[in-house]
């Protein structure tokens, strides 16, 4: 890890359920839980704008302080709220900084290749994030991928980068990022409108009023 492992103070939670979640989130605070190394889960808070400005950062291990001692943690899974726009839970996992991992690492993209800038040709990202494997110590906060070097018309997650230490979990195979080539004649063809067809005459009404004369 490039960063000095950050510290959380962890408060005991001693009623657990989904009204007295609600309550701990209410004042400020996100619930979460310590499990692993054989020990008895804990139920813990966090305080919510420290851990969310961590999470951001792409931290994965944190420091974790609680009444009984300081404990090394990963963390294995956020929950979300039904809207998918805030963690509403963390778990954490207790780790040794030389165990080996699989954690998901996001993809920082930076420029684009050549061929991009061509008309009719459209970059598409197709992964944001992989899975890789390393020490607790090794785990990248993100990985950068340089587009403006990517090999051919695709980028596969075996041509990615990867910081010393990390294996790639993710296929190899997988595709990271491709060069889409539109044809110019089919978009021209789907931004015209289809011609509007004319209303044949309804000539019903006119022969029932013609009939009604007679």
């Amino acid at each position: 890890m490039s960063h000095e492992t950050p510290t959380l103070e962890a408060h005991l939670r001693d009623r657990l359920g989904s009204r007295y979640a609600k309550r701990v989130r209410a004042t400020g605070r996100i619930p979460a839980v310590i499990y692993g190394h054989g020990q008895d889960p804990v139920s813990v808070s966090l305080d919510a704008k420290e851990a969310l400005h961590f999470l951001h950062q792409g931290i994965h291990v944190f420091q974790v302080a609680t009444p009984s001692g300081q404990e090394t943690c990963l963390v294995k899974d956020l929950q979300f709220g039904h809207l998918g726009d805030n963690v509403i839970h963390i778990d954490l996992a207790r780790v040794d900084l030389d165990e080996e991992v699989e954690v998901l690492v996001h993809l920082q993209f930076a420029g684009a290749p050549a061929a991009a800038a061509k008309s009719g040709v459209v970059l598409t990202h197709v992964l944001n994030e992989i899975s890789v494997r390393c020490k607790v110590r090794d785990i990248p906060e993100s990985i950068r991928v340089d587009l403006t070097k990517m090999p051919g018309d695709a980028l596969h997650v075996g041509e990615l980068p990867l910081p010393a230490g990390c294996v790639a979990a993710t296929a190899k195979e997988a595709l990271v990022a491709h060069l889409e080539f539109v044809s110019e004649t089919a978009e021209g063809e789907a931004a015209e409108a289809p011609a509007a067809t004319a209303t044949p005459e309804v000539l019903t009404a006119r022969k029932e009023k013609e009939g009604e004369g007679a």
